[in-house]
């Protein structure tokens, strides 16, 4: 039961620290990973050392924590698993994509190989989750998106919506009220006055968004490229 538990922590660590660089290009620490996940840093610093002996990071002090390519394979082995049971939930079980994120963090540690690729193969091989971040394949390959922070984008950008964050369930809630969801396209017409929020056209509506929102949508910029993987491996 420990070892099973032990696991877990190292397959969270490992999915939290890739899936930090994967839409930024800001390497993590281990202040933001303690964050991320609501630890003590001492705590985080401690495993982060445990980690690199086990070959999963390499970590220099007060620099980037940053993941071995045995670290990556990890990583999104979990990351596949995550995704592919919130889209299961969504798409068969009626969840809202407000609702499967915790759900997801608890099952992706229990499903077998076998139930999992049963999944993924009944629902299609879905290339995204609900949220819009993408599925690796069995074989460990990621086709991301490339994209913009609809916070940084030119006035005048229109782009079509590839991924909202899923940290906040509540601001998940008011845009699918908003109708503001994964490939509606968006126009940036500007900033209100003083630094208010950022004004956005989706079909004939205009809406207002504000920082959290701004820093949660991420909008194309051109077609969906490889992203750096490493094939995983199924037991």
């Amino acid at each position: 039961m420990r070892a099973a538990k032990d696991r877990s922590v190292v397959e969270d660590y490992v999915k939290v620290i890739y899936a930090h660089t994967e839409w930024q290009p800001e390497p993590i620490t281990t202040s933001v990973l303690a964050a991320r996940l609501g630890l003590a840093a001492s705590s985080v610093t401690e495993m982060v050392k445990k980690l690199g002996s086990a070959g999963l990071v390499t970590h220099v002090p007060y620099g980037a924590v940053e993941l071995t390519s045995e670290g990556i394979r990890l990583a999104l082995r979990m990351l596949r698993r995550h995704r592919l049971i919130e889209t299961w939930l969504v798409e068969v079980f009626a969840y809202g994509w407000d609702e499967v994120h915790d759900e997801a963090e608890v099952l992706e540690h229990t499903l077998s190989d076998r139930l999992l690729e049963a999944i993924a193969g009944q629902l299609g091989e879905p290339s995204r989750d609900p949220h819009g971040d993408p599925i690796p394949t069995a074989d460990g390959r990621v086709l991301r998106p490339e994209a913009v922070l609809l916070r940084d984008a030119p006035e005048g950008s229109i782009g079509r919506i590839v991924r909202i964050s899923d940290r906040d369930p509540t601001l998940l809630r008011y845009l699918l009220d908003e109708e503001i969801t994964l490939d509606v396209e968006l126009t940036v017409l500007g900033r209100k006055p003083f630094g208010g929020a950022l004004a956005v056209q989706a079909g004939a509506v205009e809406h207002d968004l504000g920082e959290e929102a701004t820093a949660s949508i991420w909008i194309s910029t051109g077609e969906p490229s490889p992203a750096g993987g490493v094939p995983l491996e199924t037991s």
